[in-house]
């Protein structure tokens, strides 16, 4: 029901809406943009089904197997194929996620002795973060589900030109949306914001969120390790 509904905002192009286009904007602005044409639509809902359906396959194996989020599989993944050391700077680049978020998972794993961050060297601005060998060991036990599960649920239905065809099509979508600049709030929007206190919090309700207990013989406490509960 909600793919319908959302199918049908993004296809009604008579309505005037489109993806970008708010209330504010000319008729003209709308009718620019328009809505989505059925092979559109269609290649769209593929392309966000099939990610949602491969990441929750990926992030219920990397918990189950090392008790890690996705982010922080990446993480381990760049430090450990790129000589054990990257910066932060650097280790930011490769992945989707916002810095004081990426900060936080990289704390978690430095709580669980997976990593260890320092001054760099060679620039005293700059945060090294190392790999450690408890870190490096969780990768190598992980990494053959993660590979088992990526070739399973998105390598087996395709053949090897499909293959080279997707790769090149995902490749050239992936540049073009890493060249757009990054949406900037109204001005107005953000002063009104500014000037408006919003809700008290409740207490307990600031930081990072407290991990859910999960059902079973055992709670997670940390990347890679266990505590009987």
């Amino acid at each position: 029901m909600c793919f319908e509904f959302e199918a049908h905002l993004l296809a009604d192009s008579g309505s005037g809406y489109a993806p970008g286009v708010s209330g504010s904007h000319s008729a003209a602005d709308a009718d620019s943009a328009g809505g989505l044409d059925p092979r559109q639509l269609a290649a769209y809902f593929a392309l966000m089904e099939a990610v949602s359906l491969l990441q929750h396959q990926v992030e219920q194996q990397l918990r189950a197997e090392g008790d890690l989020s996705y982010v922080q599989f990446q993480l381990l993944a760049r430090l450990a194929t790129s000589h054990g050391r990257m910066t932060m700077t650097q280790l930011a680049d490769g992945v989707v996620y916002s810095r004081s978020g990426l900060t936080y998972q990289a704390g978690l794993l430095e709580e669980a002795g997976l990593i260890t961050r320092g001054r760099s060297p060679d620039d005293d601005r700059a945060t090294l973060v190392t790999v450690t060998d408890k870190g490096r060991a969780l990768f190598d036990r992980v990494l053959p589900g993660h590979v088992q599960v990526t070739r399973r649920m998105l390598f087996d239905p395709l053949a090897d030109d499909e293959l080279e065809r997707l790769g090149d099509i995902m490749s050239r979508v992936r540049d073009h949306m890493r060249a757009q600049p990054p949406p900037a709030p109204p001005p107005a929007a953000t002063a009104a914001s500014a000037r408006q206190p919003g809700p008290r919090p409740r207490r307990g309700s600031s930081g990072p969120p407290t991990p859910v207990r999960a059902p079973g013989p055992s709670v997670r406490t940390g990347p890679g390790s266990r505590t009987p509960a």
